[in-house]
């Protein structure tokens, strides 16, 4: 049966337990108003530990001043049943006073250079200070032995690996493969809010990084294949953050240092913000 807790003590003493036992700690951390996508990472981090431990944790610190944090949904009694189906052992419900007990405004923030400045970081300035700032501290509190982050949050997924190997978190970063709905569409909370002639508009995202994926193969110069992307999408209602090829680690795919690379995705439809991405090889 799965434990809640909400005191850190309460939840360090139970991975103390654990730990002593010589079990593997796996973490996945969520900010709630789970799906199918996020009971995957669970499932995933079980194939790696012994006991996993999911958080619920709407963080104010990664919502810019036009994000609107109050109205994020929070659903903790569903989403609990659900991490337990999936077979979390421990869910830790942190208060933004046991996660920022100085207040979040004002807290110590981390920042990761270089990768927090583009693609949605240059459309939502601060977000992943926010983001490296709250996994920061979740690792530190719950210490996980490894963590589970999925792909589908490319940008994110790269920008915890770079925290964490810089700051030397002894935490294997696990990455999850995006979970799609049978159209294609990737899996998002943020789906809830399209109308259902959106959700039919939006699996034009992943077909239009299914064409860049076969444009780049093909050898069609990567500002092309992006003008060609922004322009079918925009035609298709989208307003467009960016669409983008980059390297594995996200630099300009003409500095990649080898052949592999991601193709990128930001847009709205209507006033949905949806993102997708898609990595591949090139010959």
């Amino acid at each position: 049966m799965m434990q809640t807790f909400r005191d850190l003590a309460a939840l360090r003493e139970c991975i103390g337990t654990w730990k002593r036992d010589g079990l593997r700690v796996g973490f996945v951390p969520t900010m709630g108003n789970l799906h199918a996508g996020h009971y995957a990472l669970v499932e995933l981090a079980q194939q790696h530990c012994d006991a996993v431990v999911a958080s619920i944790f709407v963080n104010p610190t990664q919502f810019g001043p036009n994000e609107d944090y109050a109205r994020y949904p929070r659903t903790e009694q569903r989403d609990a049943d659900g991490l337990a189906q999936a077979g979390a052992a421990a869910l830790f419900l942190p208060s933004v006073d046991v996660m920022y007990p100085f207040g979040a405004i004002g807290c110590v923030q981390m920042h990761v250079p270089g990768i927090t400045d583009i693609l949605c970081g240059a459309h939502r300035p601060g977000h992943f200070n926010g983001v490296a700032t709250v996994v920061a501290r979740l690792f530190n509190m719950v210490q996980p032995d490894c963590a589970v982050f999925g792909r589908k949050d490319y940008q994110q997924l790269q920008v915890i690996r770079y925290m964490a190997g810089e700051l030397s978190f002894p935490v294997e970063i696990i990455p999850a493969p995006t979970l799609r709905e049978p159209s294609g569409l990737a899996m998002s909370s943020r789906n809830q809010y399209l109308s259902d002639p959106e959700r039919e508009s939006a699996t034009a995202i992943y077909r239009t990084l299914q064409q860049m994926r076969a444009a780049c193969i093909a050898g069609v110069p990567v500002a092309q294949i992006e003008r060609d992307a922004e322009t079918a999408l925009q035609a298709l209602g989208f307003t467009v953050d960016y669409a983008e090829i980059r390297s594995a680690a996200l630099a300009p795919a003409s500095r990649a240092a080898d052949n592999k690379r991601v193709a990128l995705i930001a847009a709205f439809l209507g006033r949905t913000r949806l993102i997708d991405n898609l990595e591949f090889e090139i010959p």
